[in-house]
This record gives structure tokens, C-alpha cells and sequence, in this order.
């Protein structure tokens, strides 16, 4: 038996990914220098760290429960903490054998029942959901291919076809307009130039996004490359200008620029047309985590140092500063009219910025763990009417997603169904309903107005990403098995 600790610390890497934990794996990876390995991540499977530690634990199992002499002595299940500690097990079955044990079920002292020790309901593995409520499987296609964690998935802004970006350092364009049930992919490499010839690069892609019409995918992956990609799949451009991982990127309005975000501390605005880095902006001091585009010429920033920068293009420094946050700043999203901009943080709080002033217009506490990203309803209030106030919706690692009417700064609703850091939301187009995908595996469709539960379906990987396509009637779904899922709502 041989491993070293190149291998020791991609399983670590690939462990924190899996857990959620992004910003930890990043740091993580610089530091064990992940990037300079040889290891092909496209061929490790999910949870391989786990799978191992479990085997060594049914060996120190075995080991223990032989005797000296070559006796089988029973033992109970091990803790992971058990196993590295054989001399403590020994010592505690010595003292549970002098004491007779009557197995009884727990009870209150009132007479109900209690919940077990870990808090966790065990009486099934499904969520308890109201009849009626679950999507059967007949209305779920689940599109496998991807050989690793699916960590972002966006529908086209026309027609169904849903693109996926995975571990397994591709990305893929399934064509769920066919309605016969299947689904083609189109498989996209993201191969890096070696010694004269194209290799993979075995690198997460990290975000992708589709132009206004729908004609062009621009994906970013951790390899340092955003590309452009055709919708049959073809490779028309590799924009190479970031020195480490990308995190983030977005087409403009126009379709004419593409923003991408990095680990470089930068934030690039890309020519569409010529693939060539229009303007680099190199104003936070840590890696930049998130962008969105105010106008077709500027966008805000943030990252880990805490501070959000509004820049626009020409500009050689910031048109503005935002400062208030204590923790990274995860993500942060303009109003559909461009003026109000929302972030959220590792701090548990959610703020709303206005250009008018220096200080934040909202200070929304409520969640009592980080906020991982938000979204603004596209029409407001959940209903047709275009002057309603907007909404703003929040997923976080406490496991809840929360409305806010941003205008009085009020949470509306706590939607609580769910038992698992929440890592995406998603708001129908006619903002009616909100889609939520946590890693309990379960994707929840809530009805905005009411906060009621309106549909729930259960997959067989936490969920990374959520999405909606154009006409609202179907939700695409990626996890961290590999898996990619769209639910039929069409009645």
C-alpha cells in the first residue's frame, strides 16, 4: 500500500467541494497546490473520501472485535472517533458488560414521544410533504452522463436546451425539446494546449451562462479560461486572461460583453466578438466571487475582502464602494431596473445598496448561518402586476430560504420544509412561484404570495442549482452525484 500527500489533499479538496464548503476548498487548493497534481479529477467519484474512511472503519471493526486468542467478540457500530480510539471502546464494553442494558424507546416526561439524540427524524428517509404535493417520477427525466458533481446548470433563453457544468471538467447541452422523453447531450471538453496537442484539463467548470438570444453559451472554468460555445456544441473562442480559477461570469443585455470574476482578484469585461479582454479592473484584495451587470456598460463586484465595487467600463477606478459586511460577500444582484443591488454574505446578512448613498438602504437579519446567494423576483409580488413591490429571495446554510419586500425591508416568508444547507433559489418568470434546491436532495416549488409548498420532488444528490426555463414550465435541477434532473409541470 502506497499514497502520498498529493493524493491525501485532492481527497480533502474534493471532500469540502462536495460538502459545500466552496470557499474553503479554494483556499484549501492554493495552498496544497491542487492545480499542480496529476491526478485526473474526472475519474475520481463523488464522495470518494467517505467511501474509503468507511471501509477503514469496517476494518478496525474486524480488527476489534477479534480476540487475542482468536475469539469473536460482538461489538456495536463504531463512531469514526471510536476507531481512533480502540483502548476507549475496549475499556466502555468492559463496563456496559457489568450493567444489564434494557433497550427501551425514548420518552418524554410528559409521555410523548421524543425525537432522537441527533435530531433527526428517522421514520423515513423521504420529506415529509402534503399529499398530493410530490412530482411522481414519470414527470422527471434524470439525464446522466456527467461524471462528477454537476455544479450549475441554466436553461436557454428561446428553446429547451439546458446546459450543465460539472467536475468532470465538462460542460454539457442537453436538448429537452425532444418529445419523445430522451435527451441528446452534446458533450463539451474543456481541454487546455500541451506540448502542441489538446489535453483535459480536469478542472471544475465553475459557471456558465447563455447571451440574450440564445445562440451562445460562455462557460468559465477553474483551469483560468472562460470559452464560447455555439449551441451545437462547437468551441468558437478561449478567453485567457485570468491567472487562476474563474468563479463567475455573465453575458450583458446587449450581448456585446461578457464579465467574468476570479480568483486573480480581478474582474475581466470580455469583447463577445473578438474574445479579447476589452478591460481588466483589479480593485479588491482578495479573489472576486460574483458580478452582475447594472447597465451594458457597468457592473458591481464582490469578493472575499468583504467590499463591493461598482465600475463601468473606460472608468479606471470604481464609481463606487460599498463597505458594511464583516464576512465575504457570496453573491449580490442588481433589480431588474438596475437600482438597487443586493448582496449576501458569510456574515448572515443580507444587504440592499443604493448608488444614491455610501450605506446600505436594508440591513436584513434573519438567517442565522451565511446566506449562499439571493434572487430578485422578475415582476414583483408574485403576481402580474408590474408596479408591485419586488421581492427578494435568500437561501442560506440554516436551511431555510426567506422572502423579503425589499421596499419596507420585511421578511415575508420563511419557507422551512427543507433539512439541508439551501444552495439555490430560482423564481418562475411570471415571479408566481420560487424553485429551491438544498442537499437534502429535495427540490421545493413554492407559491410566492402565500409561502405554501406547491410541489416537491426528491433526487438522489444534494442540489447545487436550480432553474426555470423561458415559458415556466419546466425545472432543470443539478447534483452533486452527477446527476442533472428537469421536472415537468405542464399538467
Amino acid at each position: 500500500m502506497s499514497f502520498g500527500s498529493d493524493e491525501v489533499n485532492f481527497l480533502v479538496y474534493r471532500y469540502l467541494q462536495e460538502s459545500g464548503f466552496v470557499h474553503s476548498a479554494y483556499t484549501f487548493g492554493i495552498e496544497s497546490h491542487i492545480s499542480q497534481s496529476n491526478i485526473n479529477g474526472a475519474l475520481v467519484p463523488p464522495a470518494a473520501l467517505l467511501s474509503i474512511i468507511q471501509k477503514g472503519l469496517q476494518y478496525t471493526e474486524a480488527e476489534i472485535s477479534i480476540g487475542e486468542d482468536g475469539s469473536e467478540k460482538p461489538i456495536e457500530s463504531l463512531s469514526l472517533i471510536d476507531a481512533v480510539l480502540p483502548d476507549t471502546v475496549e475499556q466502555r464494553k468492559q463496563s456496559q458488560s457489568k450493567v444489564a442494558q434494557v433497550k427501551t424507546e425514548p420518552v418524554s416526561t410528559n409521555g410523548e414521544e421524543t425525537a432522537p439524540a441527533d435530531g433527526v427524524n428517522h421514520s423515513g428517509d423521504r420529506m415529509e410533504v402534503e399529499e398530493g404535493l410530490e412530482i411522481p417520477s414519470s414527470k422527471a427525466t434524470v439525464l446522466r452522463g456527467h461524471e462528477s458533481e454537476v455544479f450549475i446548470c441554466a436553461w436557454n433563453p428561446v428553446n429547451d436546451l439546458l446546459a450543465s457544468g460539472s467536475g468532470d471538467s465538462t460542460a454539457r447541452i442537453w436538448n429537452m425539446n425532444d418529445t419523445t422523453g430522451s435527451a441528446n447531450q452534446l458533450v463539451l471538453r474543456h481541454c487546455i494546449q500541451k506540448g502542441g496537442t489538446e489535453v483535459p484539463s480536469n478542472k471544475d467548470v465553475t459557471s456558465l451562462d447563455w447571451n440574450v438570444d440564445g445562440k451562445f453559451l460562455a462557460t468559465g472554468s477553474y483551469d483560468g479560461y472562460a470559452r464560447l460555445w455555439s449551441t451545437d456544441g462547437q468551441l468558437l473562442n478561449t478567453l485567457g486572461q485570468h491567472k487562476g480559477p474563474i468563479f463567475a461570469l455573465k453575458w450583458n443585455k446587449q450581448g456585446n460583453y461578457i464579465l467574468s470574476a476570479g480568483v486573480d482578484k480581478t474582474t475581466i469585461i470580455w469583447d463577445a466578438t473578438t474574445g479579447r479582454c476589452h478591460q481588466q479592473f483589479s480593485f479588491h484584495s482578495a479573489p472576486a466571487l460574483d458580478v452582475d451587470w447594472q447597465t451594458n456598460t457597468s457592473f458591481a463586484s464582490c469578493s472575499t475582502d468583504q467590499c463591493i465595487q461598482v465600475c463601468r467600463l473606460g472608468c479606471d477606478r470604481p464609481i463606487k464602494t460599498f463597505q458594511g459586511h464583516t464576512n465575504e460577500v457570496n453573491a449580490i444582484k442588481w433589480d431588474p431596473q438596475g437600482n438597487l443591488l443586493a448582496s449576501c454574505s458569510d456574515d448572515m446578512t443580507l444587504k440592499i445598496w443604493s448608488m444614491k448613498q455610501d450605506h446600505c438602504v436594508h440591513d436584513l437579519q434573519a438567517h442565522n448561518k451565511e446566506i449562499y446567494t439571493i434572487k430578485w423576483s422578475p415582476t414583483g409580488a408574485g403576481t402580474d402586476n408590474p408596479n408591485a413591490p419586488l421581492i427578494l429571495a435568500s437561501a442560506s446554510f440554516d436551511s431555510t430560504v426567506r422572502l423579503w419586500e425589499v421596499e419596507r425591508g420585511t421578511c415575508l416568508h420563511t419557507l422551512t420544509k427543507h433539512q439541508e444547507p439551501v444552495y439555490s433559489v430560482a423564481f418562475s418568470p411570471d415571479g408566481k412561484y420560487l424553485a429551491s434546491g438544498s442537499f437534502d436532495k429535495c427540490v421545493h416549488i413554492w407559491n410566492v404570495n402565500t409561502g405554501s409548498l406547491v410541489h416537491s420532488y426528491r433526487g438522489t444528490g444534494g442540489i447545487f442549482e436550480v432553474c426555470w426555463n423561458h415559458r415556466g414550465d419546466k425545472v432543470g435541477a443539478s447534483a452533486s452525484d452527477g446527476s442533472v434532473f428537469v421536472l415537468d409541470l405542464r399538467k
